[in-house]
């Protein structure tokens, strides 16, 4: 079995993450709102955060799965690879290495390993790097040798958004914004060359289409019931499309695509933001999204068109009935609390990775959620993620489950 992902909380198995690398020291002050960080996190104490966050998902079984590795296990089974994959990174790095495009390929080329060559484009080329000689030309004279050639990618290690596990297949995104939209090349390369996963995973979406639609915003909750996002960073075609071609997949046992229409802030990014399962019957959920929440159902597997129709009911009755259980509960981030739920909702105290029914993942800072949890009998596993969380995201937004057990 190459993936297989059938809901949120069914016992996890394998799972996809990236440890923090030297993307995040090339953020500076002038370039971080336009990569998308509010706060430059400080690396090492990241790491270290990282560690902790992959031994507790080890320490309960499941095996972690790094992004970085299983591209260089890519290259190393596709002799040749690493020629095209240098040719799509600098396409795909913006003019300005489009510009020194001869001069780009040419350094990476030469660099001494698979490994060096994808954690380079990761963490980005500066011109000094480039041209570590005065050339003497203008740009040269007026330009800073510290500016990138190639854009660091310092939001890689939230492997939730670039793609998604939806069954047995996969969506590959067309994300929200160029600067993360270049993660998608690696989960490209890894679902059509590696040896495990090309000719085995049907692909749902394409980092070719025109509607964008990331991973924060898809959940599934059943194996038949998928829930994605209207969000942010998620447009209603790019639901309409994924749809269609998950009915149109005769081996895929989704029959329903519930869309969840949610406030288009930064606060409220991804679904995921706002709203993870964390048992059978229970959800964290933000409570400032309830008032304008609209759910739809989407239906029409083995027919010509997509049937819509929005839901006359409250998110709890709708869940409950999609799920099959007869309530559920949703647990508040920072309970009643107003100050509290917008303090712990902007360090995603509902962003948890569930890894077995009632048995969660969260940051240690979000105590008053995570109390809360504890009451309504969730096993709370915690971490320090006061570096982690400056990027805005939290366990989920972390991670990628592979793989989950279809048993509970």
């Amino acid at each position: 079995m190459s993936v297989c992902v059938r809901s949120e909380i069914g016992p996890l198995k394998k799972i996809l993450l990236q440890r923090p690398g030297r993307e995040l020291e090339h953020l500076v002050p002038e370039t971080m709102s336009s990569l998308l960080f509010d706060d430059i996190p400080y690396l090492y104490r990241a790491q270290q955060e990282h560690d902790q966050f992959a031994a507790l998902l080890r320490s309960q079984r499941v095996e972690v799965l790094y992004l970085d590795e299983l591209m260089e296990e890519t290259l190393h089974a596709n002799p040749g690879l690493s020629e095209q994959f240098i040719l799509d990174a600098v396409d795909q790095a913006g003019p300005t290495a489009r510009g020194y495009r001869e001069e780009v390929i040419r350094y990476l080329s030469e660099l001494p390993s698979a490994k060096e060559l994808i954690h380079k484009v990761m963490a980005g080329v500066t011109r000094y790097e480039i041209f570590s000689d005065h050339t003497g030309s203008l740009a040269d004279i007026l330009g800073d040798k510290a500016d990138f050639v190639i854009p660091p990618m310092p939001n890689l290690y939230f492997t939730r958004d670039p793609f998604a596990i939806i069954g047995r297949g996969v969506s590959l995104h067309r994300m929200h914004t160029e600067t993360r939209n270049r993660e998608v090349l690696f989960g490209q390369y890894i679902f059509n060359y590696h040896p495990n996963h090309r000719d085995s995973v049907k692909q749902y979406y394409s980092r070719d289409a025109f509607f964008s639609i990331e991973g924060g915003d898809i959940l599934n909750l059943s194996e038949k019931v998928l829930a994605v996002g209207i969000s942010e960073r998620t447009q209603a075609e790019a639901v309409e499309t994924l749809a269609r071609n998950i009915f149109a997949d005769e081996e895929a046992s989704i029959d329903t695509v519930l869309a969840f229409f949610i406030p288009h802030t930064r606060a409220f990014m991804h679904l995921d933001t706002v709203f993870t399962q964390i048992d059978v019957d229970k959800f964290t959920v933000h409570p400032g999204i309830l008032p304008s929440l609209r759910i739809f159902e989407i239906t029409g597997r083995g027919e010509k068109s997509l049937k819509i129709r929005e839901l006359e009911e409250t998110p709890e009755q709708a869940l409950a009935r999609y799920l099959g259980v007869e309530k559920v509960q949703m647990i508040h981030c920072g309970g009643d609390d107003r100050i509290a739920a917008e303090r712990e909702q902007w360090n995603d105290g509902s962003n948890t990775l569930c890894i077995a029914p009632g048995k969660v993942l969260v940051y240690d800072r979000n105590y008053v959620t995570n109390q809360l949890l504890e009451d309504a009998g969730i096993t709370v596993l915690s971490f320090n993620g006061s570096e982690l969380s400056r990027g805005r995201g939290g366990p989920r937004c972390m991670s990628m489950p592979f793989e989950r057990d279809a048993s509970s």
